[in-house]
């Protein structure tokens, strides 16, 4: 069997593998009915309010939502990964693919690709639907900043998902890795933005979400802000490698 021939046939039993877990299913699909569900709601109750504030960044408030799917895109990723330190499930996977590496990148890939796609769809949806509930103040894809928004929504969460699966490839555990990584975004990040804003801008969640404003402000720009995040996620990446190639199954 060729190299690229092997690396297909990894590629398609990682997504079976994914496919068949439903915890992995579940919060996949948690990305898509999150982000939507969430858009929507907002939309219809505090959507018009708060756009008609002066200071109002409509783009950011359209994709509200993902202050919550990122945690469920977090979800996947660590499940994703957690299911091969179960029962010993990764001797029975390192066994049918020797190579540690492929094996690993193959992973990665179906994770990263998966929520790459449902995240994109999911932005566009809920920033679609969400709109609908606006009134005057709805903004279409031509707006400023709302289809580099769009666009940007499901690289974020990719690198997310790839985030939490690089930390669990580390750490051997789904939950270790969520009990650090949710109350970090969800308080430590805002704390640190509070105490200074500019050291904010260089955490992983903070970071990628620039390039959901309108005019982000601050030394980052959008995209180098969702630079700074990929960042981070490489070094997850790398230390999840590391572990996977040395440690005992």
């Amino acid at each position: 069997m060729t190299m690229s021939h092997a690396a297909v046939a990894v590629l398609r039993s990682e997504w079976i593998k994914a496919r068949s877990v439903r915890a992995v299913c579940g919060s996949l699909a948690a990305v898509f009915v999150v982000t939507v569900a969430i858009s929507m709601l907002v939309s219809a109750t505090t959507g018009q309010a708060e756009a008609n504030h002066p200071d109002a960044d409509r783009v950011f408030t359209a994709f509200y939502a993902m202050n919550f799917a990122q945690i469920a895109a977090m979800a996947f990723g660590a499940t994703a990964f957690s299911s091969e330190f179960v029962g010993g499930a990764l001797r029975v996977s390192l066994t049918a693919v020797p190579r540690r590496d492929l094996f690993y990148i193959a992973k990665t890939a179906v994770v990263g690709v998966a929520a790459l796609l449902v995240g994109e769809v999911a932005g566009l949806a809920s920033f679609l639907l969400g709109q609908l509930f606006m009134g005057e103040f709805a903004i279409g894809l031509g707006h400023p900043g709302a289809l580099r928004a769009v666009l940007g929504s499901g690289i974020y969460l990719a690198l997310m998902a790839l985030f939490a699966a690089g930390l669990t490839a580390l750490l051997r555990s789904a939950v270790a890795v969520l009990s650090m990584l949710v109350p970090f975004i969800l308080i430590v990040s805002f704390v640190v933005g509070d105490v200074d804003a500019g050291a904010a801008d260089f955490l992983p969640d903070r970071a990628g979400q620039l390039v959901l404003h309108e005019s982000p402000v601050g030394g980052l720009g959008p995209w180098a802000g969702l630079a700074v995040t990929a960042a981070w996620t490489a070094a997850a990446l790398v230390a999840g490698w590391w572990a996977i190639r040395t440690r005992d199954a």
